[in-house]
C-alpha cells in the first residue's frame, strides 16, 4: 500500500499561519476515506491532532489546537488541508497525514496504509 503524502509545512514565527495539504501517493482522490492528522513533537509519541469522517464530514480536533486549526476537503482536487492558524512554538513537530476512522475521540490509522515521510513545522522567532 503507498502512504499518503503531506506537505506545506515550514518555519513560521508565533502567531503565524501554514496550510498543510494531504495527496494520496497514487494520484487518488481521498474523498471516500476518513482522514487524520498526527503530529510526532521532538522526543514525544505521535498524537492525534485532527480527522474528519468519511461520510457526513464530522470533524474533532485535539483540545490544544481546537479553535485554532481547520481541518477540510479540497473538493476541487480531492485532497485534504489542515489550516493552522495562531501558531505556537509548541505546535512545532512532524505532521502527519492518514487513512483510517474518525471517531469521537480522535483519529485511527489504518493498519493496512504505512506512515509518509511527514511535513515539518515548526514554530520559532
Amino acid at each position: 500500500q503507498v502512504p499518503l503524502v503531506e506537505s506545506g509545512g515550514g518555519l513560521v514565527q508565533p502567531g503565524g499561519s501554514l496550510r498543510l495539504s494531504c495527496a494520496a501517493g497514487t494520484g487518488r482522490r481521498l474523498d471516500n476515506y476518513a482522514i487524520g492528522w498526527f503530529r510526532q513533537a521532538p522526543g514525544k509519541d505521535r498524537e492525534g491532532m485532527s480527522c474528519i469522517s468519511r461520510t457526513d464530514g464530522t470533524t474533532w480536533y485535539a483540545d490544544s489546537v481546537k479553535g485554532r486549526f481547520t481541518i477540510s476537503r479540497d473538493i476541487a482536487d480531492g485532497r485534504v488541508h489542515l489550516q493552522l492558524n495562531s501558531l505556537k512554538p509548541e505546535d512545532t513537530g512532524v505532521y502527519f497525514c492518514v487513512v483510517g476512522l474518525c471517531m469521537d475521540y480522535g483519529p485511527i490509522k489504518s493498519d493496512f496504509i504505512p506512515w509518509g515521510q511527514g511535513t515539518q513545522v515548526t514554530v520559532s522567532s
